[in-house]
């Protein structure tokens, strides 16, 4: 009679072989290499870096923090920092959210999730603004619509455009009604900053919803945005079960926006710089420095 040991495996079996599986291809360190969301190719750490963090095999932009994208714009040096030391409390005693916070910041090494200051782009005095998709996903709280607020107020009385670049999942919930606030709020400082004849150009990327494209996002004078930018109030899966149609392909990227008219230019992340100079220089007094 056989014996079902028969069918055991043996004991001798090459060292480690139960845990091969053909499923789960060996992976590398992110200091080394890592896989493009898009398109799976396998990237060298270094050399993504050196080309603008943007994939050489199909062109997809990876999300960058907010400190590398004003490196890559403004001149270098000249950035100043405004409002650094503002920091989140919980306005409305919003459970777990001070540790949430605290995750945040270590996670992003930011305070929040924006970063103002004022700097020169190809020669031209700007303040600038980048949010900070690490630090919950680049949400909209109390402090995130003060720092905005208080850039653009800086920009007007100084005479200075202002470039942004958007992120951002939308309004914080931890701070109910009162990050929504921060919609009219930094709309009406983007309103005085217009009514006293000054430029506003936002750049759009990767993703920008919620509350932040229903205010300041979309209030630009001029709006750029990143190639593939998910931008939009709700999302698509949102509005989809919502009208229970199926959306067209590629609903809600930049470049549907700008078939659309929403967006006035997709800039690809290496010639950002170069553009921005331009359209300030355009828009300067007299095409002076």
């Amino acid at each position: 009679m056989l014996s079902k040991s028969l069918f055991k495996k043996p004991k001798n079996a090459p060292e480690g072989a139960e845990k091969i599986s053909k499923s789960s291809p060996p992976s590398l360190s992110e200091e080394i290499a890592v896989a493009c969301p898009s398109c799976k190719a396998l990237l060298i750490s270094a050399e993504l870096q050196n080309r603008d963090y943007v994939c050489i095999k199909c062109g997809y932009h990876f999300k960058i923090r907010a400190r590398q994208r004003i490196a890559m714009v403004v001149d270098k040096s000249s950035f100043e920092e405004l409002d650094a030391g503002l920091r989140s409390g919980n306005p409305i005693h919003f459970p777990d959210y001070l540790r949430k916070l605290n995750a945040a910041q270590l996670e992003s090494a930011e305070a929040e999730a924006v970063i103002c200051g004022l700097a020169r782009i190809g020669g031209y005095p700007t303040a600038i603004f980048a949010m900070e998709p690490f630090f919950m996903m680049g949400s909209m709280g109390t402090v995130v619509g003060e720092k905005i607020t208080r850039l653009f107020e800086t920009a007007t009385r100084q005479g200075l455009p202002v470039v942004g670049f958007t992120v951002s999942g939308g309004a914080r919930m931890q701070e109910g009604i009162l990050s929504l606030m921060q919609m009219a709020k930094t709309s009406g400082a983007v309103k005085l900053h217009s009514d006293a004849g000054l430029l506003y150009i936002t750049v759009l990327t990767d993703p920008t919803t919620g509350g932040v494209t229903a205010s300041f996002a979309m209030e630009g004078d001029i709006i750029l945005a990143e190639p593939g930018a998910l931008i939009g109030f709700a999302g698509p899966r949102v509005i989809e079960q919502t009208i229970r149609q199926k959306l067209p392909e590629g609903f809600q990227r930049a470049e549907f926006l700008l078939e659309k008219g929403f967006v006035d230019e997709v800039v690809h992340r290496r010639n950002l710089r170069l553009c921005l100079t331009r359209l300030l220089m355009l828009h300067s007094s007299g095409g002076s420095k």
